[in-house]
């Protein structure tokens, strides 16, 4: 079971995500990153968080500790927006935290060595459980300084919007192919062959069960199509377990190199410049000096 700690303070809204989530310091003296059930991305994205974060650990990927939050919306009284208060207000009850990990940054190409056999274990991962957001525009990954001699290290985060097969269950079949050549570290050369030889494996039926026996029965409960949660979590057994027995099928390759990414992005900035009208490209700049100019296509872009 995953471990279960009480929220005493909601620190901050995070808006860098449509979820809001926000940092809330728990009783057992650690800061966790929590997603509410109340968010418009509902419960199945903590679904997704739990199964696809567990399986990551445990096939030895990093990613941070999770933790079921007890939260009562009290304990943010103090916030002051009033969409965030009414997020807190529909997430009464147990929540879902990650260990939020102090001096982390954002990934940058870089930021960190990453070599292709771990590129590739990170990409497995992502075909495996369907994440089509680790992408070079939104790479859903931290580095986290060792503050020692050691280099830098990659961190996991955010797998709400991975397990795409669970909103329609039955309409995707377990070896569909998706395309993940603008995944976040295919300009790393993954090694796809040798983490499918090392991963695949490793997910067997016994390890699925595990990480879907740690989803609350509450947010398995009313599925659609399905008699309780014990069923619901036998389909994701069921469809992970023939995914990974399909990984010849759906392995990813055909990874544009970093040069290809930056001349692929050029181009794509290139097109938009042009299909600006010139009002917008350049317009004066009523607050500056006279004669002046100001480039708005970056704040209206």
């Amino acid at each position: 079971m995953l471990r279960e700690v009480t929220a005493v303070r909601y620190v901050t809204p995070l808006r860098t995500g449509g979820s809001v989530p926000g940092v809330v310091e728990a009783d057992d003296l650690g800061t966790y990153v929590v997603k509410f059930t109340g968010s418009a991305q509902g419960r199945k994205a903590l679904v997704a968080e739990i199964i696809v974060g567990e399986l990551a650990r445990r096939l030895g990927l990093r990613f941070p500790e999770l933790v079921l939050v007890d939260f009562d919306p009290a304990v943010g009284a103090d916030e002051p927006h009033q969409e965030v208060q009414d997020l807190l207000h529909a997430s009464a009850g147990l929540n879902l935290g990650m260990d939020l990990l102090p001096g982390a940054h954002d990934f940058t190409p870089d930021a960190v060595d990453v070599d292709p056999l771990e590129a590739g274990k990170v990409v497995w991962l992502d075909a495996l459980t369907a994440n089509v957001d680790r992408t070079v525009h939104s790479s859903n990954l931290m580095v986290w300084p060792t503050f020692g001699v050691l280099p830098p290290k990659l961190w996991l985060i955010d797998h709400g919007a991975a397990l795409v097969f669970h909103h329609r269950w039955g309409a995707s079949a377990p070896d569909k192919v998706y395309d993940f050549r603008h995944h976040a570290l295919g300009g790393y050369g993954p090694d796809m062959a040798a983490a499918d030889a090392e991963l695949a494996p490793l997910v067997t039926e016994s390890l699925l069960r595990e990480v879907a026996g740690l989803v609350p029965d509450a947010w398995l409960a009313d599925e659609p199509g399905f008699a309780s949660p014990g069923a619901v979590r036998d389909a994701y057994v069921e469809f992970l377990l023939a995914r990974a027995r399909a990984s010849a099928v759906w392995l990813p390759t055909g990874f544009p190199s970093r040069d290809e990414l930056a001349a692929a992005d050029a181009r794509r900035a290139a097109d938009t410049e042009r299909g600006r009208p010139a009002w917008l490209k350049r317009v004066p700049d009523l607050h500056g000096k006279p004669g002046a100019e100001q480039d708005w296509s970056v704040h209206l872009g």
